[in-house]
């Protein structure tokens, strides 16, 4: 049995790796702010004699009922991710990718333990290089709207970084590329939620711009197995990619979104909005080194995986509001 701190463990995909590390007989504290992360999410662990949540700000210090225990892993999942938080709580957010990383780390250190770091295929910006591979440097704005996270999570690997070179720390770095699935947070400005909610509603599906931009989509219960390889390999890669090399345009997610639940639509194109400057044109991972090092690829197929999503929040989210 291992003892996970799972920072941000109220999260979307947070929640769901919780689930994964309780399912293998481990115990797993949470720490959680709960600023977008949600206790619905971890309802299915809740009276759980494995799991204790704590509510915390980790860009604090970390309070005794913490730092009492003995842990075998420290994973930092705790940075908000969407484009709406972005334009929200941005000083939030650099808070977090700096000061809170910082405060992970130090306990890592401090108690021998292997440490995760949840990154992100923003480190990659608009890239200039397709698909994207972890030895790509990135193209991103240091200044954009969308430059809170983008430079926080590379940031975040900075830190981690001299902290495995200057004190040793066990270090593992995950890429996580777009994600869907259950739990997702019903409004948040990411893609595929926002998709299923307006068909629900029976509203319009707006695609900012042409819509022919490409994003990759890796359902959560494959983004978890890969996460977990990442975490469990057998030694330090650097970065791993960790998402679904699957490349589709938003139209072609609008319109499969639209098949899955029966909506009439239609599918309307707006302007891009300034806060959406930045948006990279394409992103697709390149995951070779966690085919060929960890032996970890996606099975879900898209299809598949928002047929889930849909049966989900048709279940469990009201989105008449």
């Amino acid at each position: 049995m291992r003892h996970h701190l799972l920072a941000g463990g109220g999260g979307f995909v947070g929640s769901h790796l919780a689930d994964r590390f309780v399912a293998a007989g481990d115990r797993v504290t949470v720490v959680d702010n709960f600023s977008t992360g949600r206790r619905s999410n971890l309802a299915g662990l809740a009276g759980h004699a494995a799991v204790r949540v704590i509510e915390h700000d980790i860009t604090t210090p970390l309070p005794a009922q913490v730092l009492d225990e003995h842990y075998d892993t420290v994973l930092d999942f705790a940075s908000p991710a969407s484009p709406d938080d972005f334009k929200r709580i941005p000083l939030e957010i650099l808070a977090v990718g700096s000061t809170g990383t910082r405060n992970l780390l130090d306990l890592a250190h401090r108690q021998g333990a292997r440490f995760m770091l949840a990154s992100t295929s923003e480190v990659y910006g608009d890239p200039l290089v397709h698909p994207q591979p972890e030895d790509y440097w990135g193209n991103v704005s240091s200044i954009g709207p969308r430059s809170c996270y983008d430079e926080a999570k590379r940031f975040s690997e900075a830190l981690t970084m001299a902290y495995h070179r200057t004190l040793g720390v066990d270090v593992r770095i995950a890429r996580i590329f777009n994600t869907y699935g259950e739990r997702m947070a019903p409004r948040d400005g990411r893609v595929v939620n926002t998709f299923v909610v307006q068909a629900l509603r029976g509203e319009p599906l707006t695609l900012h711009g042409d819509g022919e931009q490409t994003r990759s989509f890796c359902h959560v219960a494959d983004e978890v197995v890969g996460l977990a390889a990442v975490l469990d390999g057998p030694d330090f890669l650097g970065p791993v990619n960790v998402g679904n090399p699957g490349e589709f345009t938003v139209r072609e997610l609008a319109e499969t979104v639209l098949e899955l639940t029966g909506a009439p639509g239609p599918i309307v194109t707006i302007p891009l909005p300034g806060e959406r400057e930045g948006d990279p044109a394409r992103r697709c991972p390149d995951i070779s080194l966690a085919r060929t090092r960890l032996g970890w690829e996606p099975v879900i197929p898209l299809r598949e995986g928002l047929a889930r999503m849909i049966a989900w929040f048709r279940d469990h989210e009201d989105v008449t509001r």
